[in-house]
Order: structure tokens, then C-alpha cells, then sequence
């Protein structure tokens, strides 16, 4: 075994060991912020409907009768064992919420970060290639512009010329009525469920719903990778190894992409999957603004319903969906640039 697989080896296996106090951390983190809110989460959500002794009864099962460290240690062991409770105002598994909803998030992140990707790196590219022309201002007006809009904003704005103008998609839901009635649901991801069924007739339906709130999400993360891609492709550019590519007779597109593209990988990889991350925030309002069925449209209801169960264990996964990104960036930079090791 060579020296340079021994190290990413190790790297690996520290990095592995290291997300438990990650974990550990946020979890703490979670449980604190919703002990902290003011108030008995049990009278906040149900106070006026129950009486007294129906209340202290929900408070027992709920186990908010215990002192404050048994409750830690108790939702680290509903957490390390797969259950994240009931909640409170209409009795359903959290873990139930976040296999249905949350699929719904997943596809319209997974899709909204393709389009992010799809947009900002061929235009960051192009902007560090031309550097200084009508080209580059350009790419770099309509990053910091659409970066900074509300994408709530884009959403009605979206839906107002693409949906209610024009016509051309629709502006609510995963899938029309009638779709949304013959599928079954095998994954919760409609495009997928279609597919496993062969209801390829379906498939038109389901990405035209998804086009929209797709797009909006995107596009506002796409400001971000754009101005990043852009100044790493400068950077890169003004190497060594750059002058002797074009020395060599390179064609700029092959210098462009398979040089200065390929060294400014690591920080673009770590930056656009933190990014990643921040879209479950943005999910949350294009969710909301398209009634896309996600797991942020159910974290607004229990917010309203003041839920505390449904929120903790809604928010938790979103704690662990994170270490879980930063753990895929930190593999995939280390397997990428061989300098990136402990």
C-alpha cells in the first residue's frame, strides 16, 4: 500500500470519528434552543382544549415531567434509535413526517441544486476566462442581483409571468389532481414512483410542477457558485502550470477546463455543498410560495401550532443532513487534492 493511500486511509477513518462529537454537539445544540423557548410546550400547543389532568397526563408520555438532564439523555436515545417522538397536536411519528415530507424537500433540493450548478459554473467559468470585459460584468451583476433577491420574491414573480402571463407551467403542488391520484406512493418522490411503475405518460406532469420552484432555488444559489468559480478560475489562471499549457499549444478551452477548472476544485466542492445545505433553509419559503408538499412547509405548521416535538425532531434531521453534507466535502476534497489531510 503506497504512502499516499495510507494517508487518505487515515484521513477517513479520523475524519469518520470525528463526526461524533459533531453530532453530539448539534444535537445538544437542538435540545438546549428548544428548552430555552419560554413556557410548557404541552400547555403552548393544547392549552384551552384539554383539562388539567388531561394536560399533566400528556405532559407524563411527553416526559417533560422529568428533570432536564434525563430528558437530554432520553432524546439522545430517541434520536440514536430512530425515534424522534410523537407530536403533540395530531399524533403523528416524526419519523412518518420526515419519510413523506421530506422526500419532497429532497427532490426539489437535488433538482434546484442541479440548476445552481448547471448555471453558475459555466457562467463563473466564462467570467474568469474574459475577466475584465462586458462578458464578466455581466456574469457578475447577475450574481450579486439574483443572490440578493428574496426567493420568495422570485417565486411570485415566477409564477406570475410563467404561470398566470404566459401560461407555460404550473404554479402549484408536486402534480396535477388527476396525476397525483394514480400514483403510488413507493418513495414519496413522484418522478421516481412514476418510473417504478411505467407511468413514463406521467413524467411531462411532474417536471413541469417541478420546474418552477426548481428554478427559483436555483437560481439564487447560482450567484453564489458563479462568484466563487469565477475567482478561483482567475487565481488558477495566473500559475506556472497554466503559461506552460499554453506554451505546450493548448486550446484556452482545454487549459480553461482541464487545468485551471480542475485546481480550483476543493473550494468550489466545499462552498457549493455548504450551499447545498443552506438550501434546506431556502426550501423552507420556495415551499411555501410554489405549496410544495416538503418537509418546511410541515416545519411552518408546527411552528404555527406551536408542536415543540415536531419542530426538535424536524430540525434534528436538518442538524444531521448537514454533518452529513460537511462529511461528503471533506471525502470528496481529500480523494480530489491530495494536500487535503491531517
Amino acid at each position: 500500500m503506497s504512502s499516499s493511500t495510507g494517508s487518505l486511509r487515515r484521513y477517513i477513518l479520523t475524519r469518520l470519528v470525528l463526526v461524533l462529537p459533531m453530532v453530539l454537539i448539534l444535537l445538544t445544540l437542538v435540545f438546549m434552543l428548544m428548552r430555552v423557548a419560554p413556557g410548557n410546550p404541552i400547555l403552548a400547543a393544547l392549552g384551552g382544549h384539554l383539562s388539567p389532568a388531561q394536560l399533566a397526563a400528556r405532559e407524563r408520555a411527553a416526559g417533560y415531567d422529568k428533570p432536564l438532564i434525563v430528558q437530554y439523555f432520553e432524546y439522545l436515545r430517541q434520536v440514536f434509535t430512530g425515534n424522534l417522538g410523537t407530536t403533540i397536536t395530531d399524533h403523528r411519528a416524526v419519523t412518518q413526517i420526515i419519510a413523506q415530507n421530506g422526500a419532497a424537500t429532497l427532490e426539489l433540493t437535488s433538482a434546484a441544486m442541479v440548476v445552481a450548478i448547471v448555471v453558475g459554473i459555466p457562467l463563473g467559468m466564462l467570467a474568469g476566462r474574459m475577466r475584465d470585459t462586458w462578458v464578466d460584468a455581466s456574469a457578475r451583476i447577475f450574481g450579486i442581483v439574483i443572490y440578493a433577491a428574496p426567493v420568495f420574491f422570485l417565486g411570485l414573480l415566477a409564477q406570475l409571468l410563467f404561470g398566470h402571463i404566459l401560461n407555460w407551467l404550473p404554479t402549484s403542488s408536486e402534480a396535477s389532481v388527476i396525476v397525483q391520484a394514480t400514483l403510488t406512493p413507493h418513495t414519496n418522490i413522484p418522478i421516481i414512483d412514476a418510473m417504478i411503475d411505467g407511468q413514463w405518460g406521467d413524467l411531462p406532469d411532474l417536471f413541469a410542477h417541478l420546474i418552477l420552484p426548481a428554478c427559483t432555488l436555483g437560481l439564487v444559489i447560482s450567484g453564489v457558485v458563479l462568484r466563487l468559480v469565477r475567482v478561483n478560475v482567475i487565481q488558477t489562471m495566473k500559475g506556472d502550470y497554466i503559461e506552460a499549457a499554453r506554451a505546450r499549444g493548448l486550446k484556452e478551452r482545454s487549459v480553461v477546463v482541464r487545468h485551471a477548472f480542475r485546481n480550483a476544485l476543493v473550494p468550489i466542492i466545499t462552498v457549493t455543498g455548504l450551499q447545498a445545505a443552506l438550501l434546506l433553509s431556502g426550501a423552507v419559503l420556495t415551499e411555501e410560495t410554489f405549496n410544495w408538499p416538503g418537509i418546511g412547509s410541515e416545519l411552518i405548521y408546527y411552528l404555527d401550532a406551536r408542536d415543540y416535538i415536531a419542530v426538535q425532531g424536524i430540525i434534528t434531521v436538518f442538524a444531521l443532513a448537514v454533518v452529513a453534507i460537511s462529511l461528503i466535502i471533506d471525502l470528496l476534497n481529500a480523494w480530489i487534492d491530495p494536500r487535503v489531510r491531517y
